[in-house]
């Protein structure tokens, strides 16, 4: 219709020089639309701004050179291939172009014609450059493949760069005065952001590098706003509902529960307590995450809100993400709180049918004081009587619908969610900015600290002599393998823990006694391996991944990581944090062939530092947030602009907005900050369990 305006939101065929079939293509790119293809950001840009001399170009560089076409022609080689070839000149030199099958190029160019190139110079018998980049130069048009900051795309098949920038050029010129502003004027004015238009315009074709600067700035920090917002939101949810539990605190509690333990706490653990105990007391529920390194005592922590939650006559439910883990905590928590008359029951899907009755039925009257468990602990049929506490450990394991069940089995009870996956403050305040935070950096007194040392394969047998020595000291072993059998297509480097098991039982380990453990293993014989382990009867457990968390061995010194290049740096750490945590020094091995620059980095940062937070900081760095977890199922939108680590500054800037504005105007009610309701939508629809906006 005539007159009325063009919405970016279109269909991208409707786009000049796209159509139906192109589009097609195009969705390969996830460009669905004009307003996709406005934000398809360059993944790097090349400064074809500034001419070289002929003279003056450097061999095997990338450089842009402007001149006239002096000759030009094609020619078929002897091995057929048909080749056009001109000759540019300036007036210091001349340097040839090359162009491999296209021999319609020579209806493009005429001699005399005045071009620009770019692309790697190269020195044959003359200067050459292959396959350049052209622009055949016309003073009424502004070039967007050369003479100026050019943008680079990620691409698709039949997608080529020059198409690409069309394009968006395209769609800059008939749809950018179109798009919408959804930061308030007041926040842009605060933070010297430019509007809208011109950061689109600017990040595609930057007059310059600072104009590129600005616009990268302004996207990233709304990116970032748009999702610090919702976290916002959630914790204002969550702050506001009074119907929480305000639990009685008794001064005598803590004093009773630092009796319960040989050692003293540590002031990361007492502090931590501190800060639970303020949370439980008031009547707004706890949401909060404990966080700390292997080893660091976090269940101590759990254990003390446990004890409060009972002390005040209420339920707790502790969920963990493997039988292994939940018999561990069961045990641990059982040998401290029993005694004191607390009821404490364990619920899993390894239990006979008629024990997991006994177990929900005292669950509902009232009779189980804590129940710890796995996701059993949401099945239908597990009612509480008085929930008031849920902890859920290692928690990024789980769904985000499973945590909302288990919380709604109460009345709004307390929430303390734990992670022994040290996450670095770049993470945290985008992961869980809607959580307050418990950091417990300190190990327990008495700790040795742990060597790590880097095998590649030729020392392979130094190791097996290495752990023999340790077993003859007294002490235990855990071998890890990647893979529980080998595949059949298996290189000779490939090793896997069933094969190893029975080599290291008949051939390298004769006279010790060796175990195995993986997951397909049933829950019991899982449990008798490790009790074996525990108490000494196994010198060797050869296992997977299974013993990545929970299990605590104090006399096992030696943790040997074969193929330890397939792991991740935070497995890894995870891995080591298994051993440590007896009163004597103790040794990872990391066994492999580490042949990429990333797995090499990862061997180095292993050896260099114990500090999970640190290895956390470089695994962020070397994976990137959507893989830290080695899942999706944490909540975190995939982050399209920003990078968490390089614009962290930019983070807490919009993460400051965002608070504020949600603290002043939580339903969007002033006219200024309409837009950002439909914003938040738009971003996070189906994708994050966001609270109502209003």
């Amino acid at each position: 219709m005539q007159g009325k305006k063009p919405d970016p939101k279109v269909d991208i065929r409707y786009l000049k020089g796209v159509g139906p079939k192109r589009a097609e293509i195009l969705k390969n790119l996830e460009i669905n639309t004009v307003e996709d293809i406005l934000y398809y950001l360059p993944r790097r840009y090349e400064d074809r701004s500034n001419f070289t001399f002929i003279k003056d170009l450097k061999v095997g560089e990338y450089q842009t050179v402007k001149g006239k076409v002096l000759t030009l022609g094609r020619h078929r080689t002897k091995r057929g291939i048909n080749l056009f070839q001109l000759a540019l000149g300036d007036k210091t030199g001349v340097i040839y172009c090359v162009w491999f099958n296209q021999p319609f190029l020579n209806k493009f160019f005429k001699t005399g014609q005045e071009i620009i190139i770019y692309g790697k110079v190269e020195k044959y018998a003359k200067l050459q450059i292959n396959h350049p980049e052209y622009e055949i130069v016309k003073e009424e048009r502004d070039s967007v493949n050369i003479g100026r900051i050019v943008p680079i795309y990620s691409l698709t098949q039949d997608v080529n760069q020059r198409y690409l920038r069309f394009l968006i050029h395209e769609a800059i010129a008939d749809f950018l005065s179109c798009l919408r502003e959804n930061l308030p004027t007041n926040i842009r004015a605060r933070r010297r952001l430019v509007d809208i238009r011109f950061a689109v315009r600017n990040i595609h074709f930057p007059a310059s590098f600072e104009n590129l600067d600005k616009a990268y700035k302004r996207l990233v920090f709304e990116e970032f706003f748009i999702l610090q917002l919702a976290l916002a939101l959630k914790k204002k949810d969550i702050k506001t509902d009074t119907r929480g539990i305000r639990h009685s605190l008794d001064a005598g509690l803590i004093n009773s529960f630092k009796k319960l333990f040989p050692f003293e706490l540590t002031q990361s653990q007492l502090k931590a307590i501190n800060e639970i105990e303020s949370d439980m007391a008031n009547p707004k529920p706890m949401n909060r995450l404990l966080e700390g390194d292997v080893g660091s005592g976090k269940t101590v922590v759990a254990t003390y809100a446990l004890l409060l939650t009972r002390e005040n006559g209420y339920q707790a439910a502790v969920m963990a993400p493997t039988e292994i883990l939940a018999r561990q905590h069961y045990i641990n928590i059982s040998e401290l709180l029993m005694p004191l008359g607390i009821n404490v029951r364990l619920l899993v899907s390894g239990l006979k049918p008629a024990k997991k009755d006994e177990i929900k039925n005292e669950i509902r009257k009232g009779d189980a004081d804590i129940v710890i468990g796995t996701h059993a602990l949401i099945w239908e049929g597990v009612d509480f009587k008085k929930l008031g506490l849920v902890v859920i450990d290692e928690q990024h394991k789980f769904g985000v619908t499973q945590r909302h069940i288990l919380r709604t089995k109460g009345e709004n009870p307390d929430v303390l969610v734990m992670t022994a996956t040290p996450i670095p403050r770049t993470l945290a305040l985008t992961v869980y900015g809607d959580l307050d935070i418990s950091v417990i950096k300190e190990l327990p007194k008495g700790r040795y600290p742990i060597t790590t040392y880097c095998f590649e394969e030729e020392k392979r047998q130094n190791v097996y002599l290495f752990i023999k020595e340790e077993i003859k000291k007294g002490r235990q072993a855990y071998i890890v393998y990647p893979r529980i059998w080998l595949r059949k297509d298996a290189t000779t480097a490939m090793k896997a823990a069933t094969h190893m098991y029975n080599k290291f039982q008949e051939e390298i380990f004769p006279d010790l006694q060796v175990g195995l453990i993986h997951g397909r293993l049933e829950a019991n014989k899982k449990d008798a391996i490790m009790k074996k382990f525990k108490d000494g009867k196994l010198d060797i457990l050869v296992s997977t991944t299974v013993i990545e968390v929970g299990i605590d061995v104090p006399n096992a010194s030696v943790m040997v990581v074969e193929n330890a290049e397939r792991f991740g740096l935070s497995q890894l750490h995870q891995l080591r944090g298994r051993i440590g945590r007896g009163g004597y020094p103790s040794y990872c091995i990391l066994l492999g062939n580490p042949g990429t620059e990333a797995a090499k980095k990862r061997f180095y940062t292993m050896s260099e530092t114990q500090d999970g937070f640190k290895v956390a900081e470089e695994d962020l760095e070397l994976r990137g947030p959507g893989e830290f977890f080695g899942t999706k199922q944490h909540g975190l939108p995939e982050l399209r602009f920003g990078n968490i680590l390089r614009d962290f500054e930019i983070m807490e800037q919009a993460r400051s907005e965002a608070f504020a504005l949600v603290k002043q105007d939580p339903y969007f009610r002033n006219p200024r900050n309409s837009f950002i309701k439909q914003a938040l939508r738009r971003r996070f629809s189906g994708k994050l369990d966001l609270v109502n906006v209003g």
